[in-house]
């Protein structure tokens, strides 16, 4: 089903800012969404699709990811990982990381948080693993710049999208051990997303593909051209739709892996950032219209 527009959420102090990632906690039924250029997170409650709460304190916002309660920020002008309670909306605790942490993830036992640090001139990019105490359980250098990341149903790998060399870089859990690099057939691997039941990734690049790979085997499958460079990247379990955010010239563009078919729909120029909301929701984190446009039919 083609994505549609419902409505506009209004986010206080939010005209013509930047946002970067936002995220959907399913016991809260909260999104969750940094607000990179005011260094803070906001708060939706989905079911009533308002703003509910500005939380302050977050420098340079950049990643989000939550689950069962929990949230993960990474604050990219701070280098540091905050871990939230989506409930009280209070900070449990804020461990430093490399410079500039981007990407993130959270496994599904809630025990382990994943940091993808861009790094600086003076310390390299790095993978690295923090447990629930906040305490540090080992770090990876990488290779080249990190985008996104996800982790594999059993918490057992996780997978980081790397620009240049454009590839998948692959690692165990909770050690970063058995490390394996996965060459992308498009430069600049940027957001992706997860099937877990058929064993895929898709990668969306920046040279206007996404790209499918088998996770067992990492081999690459099938590919289909974008409209733009893309950043964030969801795969809806319920649709069965991979929804790639363009925000440039500014829109969504959902492929149906099953059949091939391709669907674009409209947004607004710097729209790049999105959130899911499973089965049938997608946010899109909108500077011109100072909030969040709300799509149903994911």
């Amino acid at each position: 089903m083609p994505l549609s527009i419902r409505g506009t959420i209004e986010i206080p102090n939010a005209r013509d800012t930047s946002f970067d990632h936002g995220a959907f906690d399913p016991k809260t039924r909260r999104v969750f969404v940094a607000h990179t250029a005011r260094d803070c997170v906001e708060v939706i409650d989905h079911d009533t699709s308002r703003h509910v709460a500005t939380l302050k304190g977050f420098p340079g916002a950049a990643g989000a990811v939550a689950n069962g309660g929990d949230v993960l920020i990474t604050n990219r002008g701070a280098a540091s990982l905050a871990w939230l309670d989506a409930a009280t909306l209070q900070t449990r605790f804020v461990s430093p990381t490399a410079p500039r942490p981007n990407g993130v993830a959270i496994t599904s036992s809630g025990s382990l948080a994943i940091a993808a640090c861009i790094g600086d001139d003076t310390h390299g990019p790095e993978l690295q693993v923090f447990d629930r105490d906040g305490n540090r359980l080992s770090a990876l250098k990488l290779p080249g710049r990190p985008r996104w990341c996800v982790v594999d149903a059993n918490d057992t790998r996780v997978f980081l999208a790397i620009r240049d060399p454009t590839m998948v870089l692959v690692a165990r859990l909770p050690d970063l051990s058995a490390v394996a690099h996965w060459p992308l057939p498009s430069g600049g691997a940027h957001g992706m997303d997860i099937n877990h039941a058929a064993n895929l990734l898709y990668v969306a690049c920046d040279d206007g593909a996404l790209v499918e790979v088998d996770t067992r085997s990492g081999k690459t499958q099938r590919q289909w051209p974008l409209a733009g460079g893309p950043d964030a990247t969801f795969f809806n379990a319920a649709s069965g739709l991979v929804h790639v955010a363009i925000g440039e010239p500014g829109l969504v563009q959902s492929v149906d892996p099953n059949t091939g078919s391709v669907s674009k729909i409209a947004t607004a120029r710097g729209a790049g950032t999105t959130a899911l909301v499973v089965p049938d929701r997608l946010y899109v984190l909108s500077p011109s219209h100072g909030g969040i446009l709300e799509l149903a039919g994911a």
